[in-house]
Order: structure tokens, then C-alpha cells, then sequence
């Protein structure tokens, strides 16, 4: 009796924990299919930055249209030059010149696809609107047209995309893959290190070695994708050396920050990195831009690793013009704030033992100085 009681308990126990494996599995799934479609089922634009070249006439027209909905946030500039400039340091994502007889509209599809293409749909819909409105209007005065003026309604509107794609790069989808990459192996070796580092006695010693052991797998990752970027001919034209501690900032700040949790949380940590690759990936500006995210997705994902490392590697391989300092800020507070929690944890005592290394290190030197010392008579 007593075994059949205990193989009955054992089978309880397995249901149960079989149970409780099944209900967090879909309560995870739940909570991921929620984010996910909250972030990117109905991506839509709010206050995407567009420049208008405009004489005084026309400008209260252009902007009734393109303030509808809250899509665009509109700023003037003088000439068509300075609103290239513009777009060339990322300050707009597009813009349109209504100066001339006909509009012309300025894009940049390496600022990401999702913005050209609806620059393009709405300008190219309001030309097809004023081209309906001339032919009615003929139409009500029974008037006729020449040759010239039909052939020149009937010209596709003038778009020039400023920064375009490399052909290499057609969808703009590569800066997306590299973070995911750099995130999941960034979060597997913080894991690792977590493991390791802790099977060598607290001391000063072991952060600062812990330390250095993830700034050389920084820039190890970051060579690594630099290589493999290669292969398929991505960032051809780009600064290696640039590009190199760009790519190592980003890899320092997951990996830092993640063995930061991992000092101060234990294993629970390590979330820290999914949270990276399973939350951050998908709110870091790479498929989805951060003017088509709602406010909270959008704020949470340029704060994060991933978003400012997408941002700054955007910006360095296609808007060399353009500033970075503000992303390259928050990737250095990952890193700086990380390593130095990792740097103090390793200093701090033992929970099995009051003392630390540190204390016992310099105990050990005062007591042999003591010892040292000529006893007077």
C-alpha cells in the first residue's frame, strides 16, 4: 500500500506540474500575441515629421491636407535645398515643394519603407485629386484642351528619393535581423557568464575580469556581424571602424546590463536580455518605425538597447549627416551602469560569508604588517 501510495502521489505531482507547465506556456502566449498585435496589427503614422517648401498662397492648402488625421507634423523651410539637408540628417522623413507649377516630392526610403510609401500614396493621390478637379472644371465650361496640357497631366508627379536603399537592402529588413541577432547572443553569453564567473572567489579580481570578458565578447560579436554582413553586401559603402564600435556599444549594453540583473537578481536577471529579444526587437524602430508605434511603444523602444542601436546604425549607414550622440548616450548608460553593478556586486560580501574578498585581502595585509613590526622591550 504504501508503494502504490507514493507512485499515486508521484503521478499527482507530475499532472501537477505538467498542469502548471501548460498554463504559464499559454499565459506567456497570451501576453506575447497581445504586445505583438498591440504594437503592429494597425500600424499607423502619428506626427511623422515632413518639410513643406511653400509660397504663402498655397500653404494653408498643403497643410489642411496633410494635418488630417494627426499623420504628419509639418516644418517650412525656404528652398528645396534646405529641405534636402533636412532629410539628409534625418530631421524629415520626406517633403514636398509646391513652388513650382507642378508639386515635387522628396523621400528617403533608408529612413524606412513604411514612411516613403505613404509620403508617395498621399502625394500622389492629392495630384490625381487637383488633375480630376482641372478636368471637371473644363468639363463644366465646355472648353477643350490642348495636346500639351492633356500630356502634361497626364506626367506622373516628380518624386526623388533622396537616400534611397542600397540594392543590396531593398526591403530595409537587415537592420532588424542584426539586433535580434546581437540581443539573443548577447542574452546567451550574459547567461553563460552568470554561470561561470561565480565559480571563482568574490573579489575585485573576479568583476573586473567579468567586466573584461564581456567587452572582449562586445567586440568579438560586433566583428562577427560586421563579417556576415559581408556575405550579402550590406553596409558596403559604411565606416568599418565606425561601425565596429557602434556595433560594439550595442553588444556591451545587452550583455552588461543583462549580467547586471543577473548580480543583483540571480538567474530571474536574465529576463532582462529576453525582455531585449522577445519586447525590445520588435519596438526598436527596425520594421516597424517608431512614428507608427503607439506613444508607450514608441518611448519604452528608443530607450532600450535595441531601439537606440537601431536608430544609431541607421543613421551611420545611411545619414552619415545626420546626429547620433543622443542614441550613443543611451547605449553608454547600459554598458557604464551595468558593468560598474557588476564591478560592485564582486566587491560586496558574500551571503554565505560576512567578509568579502576584498576586506580579507587587506585584513590579511594590516595583521602581517602588525607581525612585522619590532616589539619594544
Amino acid at each position: 500500500m504504501s508503494e502504490n501510495s507514493q507512485q499515486v502521489e508521484s503521478v499527482q505531482k507530475f499532472r501537477r506540474f505538467a498542469l502548471a507547465v501548460c498554463l504559464i506556456g499559454m499565459l506567456v502566449q497570451l501576453g506575447l500575441t497581445a504586445y505583438y498585435l498591440g504594437m503592429g496589427h494597425k500600424a499607423q503614422p502619428h506626427h511623422l515629421p515632413v518639410g513643406l517648401v511653400s509660397p504663402a498662397a498655397k500653404r494653408a492648402t498643403v497643410i489642411s491636407l496633410l494635418s488630417a488625421n494627426d499623420y504628419f507634423r509639418v516644418t517650412d523651410y525656404a528652398t528645396s535645398d534646405d529641405l534636402i539637408i533636412a532629410i539628409k540628417r534625418r530631421d524629415v522623413y520626406g517633403g514636398v515643394d509646391v513652388t513650382a507649377s507642378k508639386p515635387h516630392l522628396y523621400v528617403a526610403s533608408a529612413a524606412g519603407n513604411a514612411a516613403a510609401g505613404l509620403l508617395r500614396t498621399t502625394y500622389t493621390t492629392v495630384v490625381q485629386q487637383q488633375t480630376a478637379d482641372t478636368l471637371a472644371d473644363l468639363a463644366k465650361g465646355d472648353d477643350t484642351m490642348k495636346v500639351s496640357q492633356a500630356q502634361d497631366l497626364n506626367t506622373p508627379p516628380a518624386i526623388t528619393d533622396v537616400v534611397p536603399l542600397p540594392t543590396n537592402d531593398v526591403n530595409g529588413v537587415s537592420l532588424g535581423f542584426l539586433t535580434q541577432a546581437l540581443a539573443l547572443g548577447g542574452t546567451i553569453a550574459s547567461m553563460g557568464l552568470g554561470r561561470l564567473i561565480p565559480r571563482a572567489p568574490r573579489s575585485w579580481r573576479r568583476g573586473l575580469a567579468h567586466v573584461t570578458i564581456l567587452i572582449v565578447y562586445a567586440v568579438g560579436s560586433a566583428a562577427v556581424i560586421l563579417w556576415s554582413m559581408t556575405w550579402f553586401g550590406v553596409g558596403e559603402t559604411a565606416d568599418r571602424g565606425e561601425m565596429l564600435g557602434i556595433f560594439s556599444l550595442i553588444s556591451l549594453a545587452i550583455t552588461a546590463s543583462t549580467a547586471g540583473a543577473v548580480a543583483l537578481f540571480g538567474p530571474a536577471g536574465a529576463l532582462i536580455g529576453a525582455m531585449y529579444f522577445t519586447l525590445g526587437t520588435v519596438i526598436s524602430g527596425a520594421s516597424i518605425l517608431p512614428e507608427f508605434l503607439p506613444s508607450f511603444g514608441r518611448h519604452l523602444g528608443e530607450n532600450l538597447p535595441t531601439g537606440a542601436g537601431v536608430q544609431a546604425v541607421r543613421d551611420n549607414l545611411y545619414f552619415p549627416a545626420a546626429p547620433i550622440h543622443r542614441h550613443l548616450l543611451v547605449l553608454g548608460l547600459y554598458a557604464g551602469i551595468g558593468a560598474l553593478v557588476v564591478l560592485i556586486t564582486n566587491m560586496l560580501p558574500n551571503r554565505r560569508n560576512a567578509t568579502s574578498e576584498v576586506e580579507l585581502e587587506l585584513t590579511e595585509r594590516l595583521e602581517g604588517a602588525e607581525r612585522r613590526e619590532p616589539v619594544s622591550i
